[in-house]
């Protein structure tokens, strides 16, 4: 059972562990309709080297689950996926968007026909109680054939995805959510939340 101090059939607060104010916003987007606030922890985290996004958000949660008292905490580790530079930048997408940024991704791209691309979001979500539970979020796009707009963070600017002609950057963080992966995961969260306190009030 969720943790009993939470308060009967509500979960008002979770804890997201990231440095990153752009995804606190997101989530508490996607999760503000099931009333669930998201509150920001400030915590390092160690980030192991490998393909696996669930294998590095899972192992970042477990280094810091003893170090903090609050709970439930929540790791969320996202990536972009090109399947013509066969998956690249995946799980390493934060590392080269800080070396070779948005530029680079497009010139990489140049003369490139398939421009197909996926963000795909993995959400840890960590109680007492329950312990692990892994949500994902899968939005697919195209890459642009320019930067174009001022708004999100990454590679939000050279990303259109499906249903739209803008990319993330060009939207705001409410329309973004909506699309966005990030969204995706959070929301899939918020309804496994509200499907066990629903449960418990029975």
């Amino acid at each position: 059972m969720l943790r009993k101090e939470l308060g009967k059939g509500t979960l008002s607060r979770i804890y997201l562990i990231t440095s990153n104010r752009h995804k606190v916003e997101e989530a508490n987007i996607a999760l503000k309709p099931f009333g669930i606030e998201v509150k920001q922890l400030h915590i390092k985290r160690l980030e192991i080297q490998s393909d696996d996004l669930v294998e590095i958000a899972i192992f970042s949660l477990r280094e810091v689950i003893n170090l903090v008292n609050e709970r439930p905490l929540v790791v969320e580790d996202a990536g972009l996926f090109i399947p013509a530079l066969k998956g690249f930048p995946g799980p390493y997408s934060s590392f080269v968007y800080k070396t070779i940024g948005c530029q680079g991704i497009l010139k990489l791209m140049e003369g490139v026909e398939d421009r197909r691309a996926y963000f795909k979001s993995v959400v840890v979500y960590y109680d007492d109680d329950v312990g692990m539970k892994v949500f994902e979020g899968t939005v697919w796009g195209k890459i642009a054939t320019e930067v174009r707009g001022t708004q999100g963070f990454g590679f939000d600017p050279i990303f259109i995805p499906e249903g739209s002609t803008r990319t993330f950057a060009e939207m705001g963080p409410e329309e973004k959510t909506k699309y966005s992966h990030r969204g995706r995961a959070f929301r899939a969260l918020g309804y496994w939340i509200r499907n066990i306190l629903e449960q418990q009030s029975k």
